[in-house]
């Protein structure tokens, strides 16, 4: 066995990139304090082709050292914007048309490995602060909640962890539905 090398990768270059096809999600994140975390979710959000990254609230933007160091770039392919208030962001959200899901632990919820995104309406996935998760004010706006199904002794997946592990699940449900789609 041996690895592959980058350049058999067969990976976009940032212009192919920007002009390919995203997967029509958008990813907020609710007062994210940790940039480290951040940064890990540009990553994920280039990985997966996301549409969009919402940075609300006290989550910090790029150029900043932390989001960068993790980032490895993401910042400059990643669609992204900055706004103080996450429930204005649903609100416009919900007046385009998107259903609105938080990531969160909540009664009642849809379990990760159970649902089907069906992408027949632009979607919104929110993500919530380290300690306290999707703030209660914005849990009053969402229709659903996704719960990621757990067996250990925690209570919680880091939320950059939890970015990646649902934005997979949404990756992988959405080239299944898209054969063309790469």
């Amino acid at each position: 066995m041996r690895k592959t090398s980058n350049s058999e990768l067969d990976r976009l270059d940032q212009i192919a990139f920007c002009e390919a096809p995203k997967i029509p999600v958008v990813v907020i994140l609710d007062n994210i304090r940790s940039q480290s975390n951040i940064g890990s979710f540009f990553r994920t959000c280039d990985a997966f082709r996301m549409q969009e990254l919402v940075l609300c609230g006290i989550t910090a933007t790029p150029p900043h050292r932390e989001i960068q160091k993790t980032a490895l770039g993401a910042t400059e392919t990643v669609v992204w914007r900055y706004s103080p208030s996450t429930v204005e962001v649903l609100d416009n959200l919900r007046a385009n048309g998107y259903v609105i899901a938080a990531i969160e632990q909540a009664e009642p919820h849809k379990s990760l490995d159970q649902y089907d995104f069906l992408f027949d309406q632009p979607l919104a996935l929110v993500f919530g602060n380290e300690v306290d998760g999707v703030s209660d004010e914005v849990m009053q706006l969402v229709d659903f909640a996704i719960e990621i199904p757990q067996s250990g002794t925690k209570h919680s997946l880091n939320v950059a962890v939890s970015g990646g592990v649902v934005l997979w699940e949404v990756y992988k449900q959405y080239r299944r539905l898209h054969q063309e789609w790469r």
